[in-house]
């Protein structure tokens, strides 16, 4: 293998949006990545926006980038009790169960999730005005429902 590729949802349509993103997941891998450099593996990140357009773009990279590891980093959307590519196909039609599941990772049902799972850096974040006592403490934030996350 000498290149890595993940497809993550997320960043919104527009490139100035997507920056952040790919930023903040390139930060997040960054021990990942160096260990991939180290052995002379490219590593990319790539934002996608929607994750219809995450799916799409992984399926073009499995066509077009056949060298790499392409992998697929979705939002669960719901409670995930089956291998991913199985929650894929049962949640949005998506079959491709015959890939390996290493290819395809599924995060906490909506990434807005992580949010609740620290607060007091929401708090920092936003300043004197915020109002952290209105959200809920939680401690896995797997299991936090996506209405709740949205409410």
């Amino acid at each position: 293998m000498k290149e890595i590729r993940i497809y993550v949802e997320g960043g919104g349509d527009d490139k100035n949006t997507k920056i952040p993103l790919r930023k903040g997941f390139d930060g997040f891998f960054s021990e990942l990545k160096l260990l991939a450099r180290n052995n002379k593996i490219k590593w990319y990140t790539i934002a996608c926006g929607s994750r219809e357009s995450a799916f799409y773009e992984f399926l073009m990279a499995k066509q077009s980038h056949t060298h790499a590891f392409n992998i697929l980093l979705v939002d669960s959307e719901n409670p995930v009790t089956t291998l991913p590519w199985q929650h894929l196909k049962s949640q949005d039609g998506w079959n491709l169960c015959q890939d390996h599941e290493e290819n395809c990772h599924v995060m906490v049902q909506v990434m807005e999730s992580w949010f609740m799972a620290d607060v007091d850096s929401l708090k920092n974040f936003y300043g004197t005005g915020f109002r952290g006592k209105s959200i809920p403490k939680v401690h896995d934030v797997e299991t936090i429902d996506k209405e709740k996350v949205l409410n």
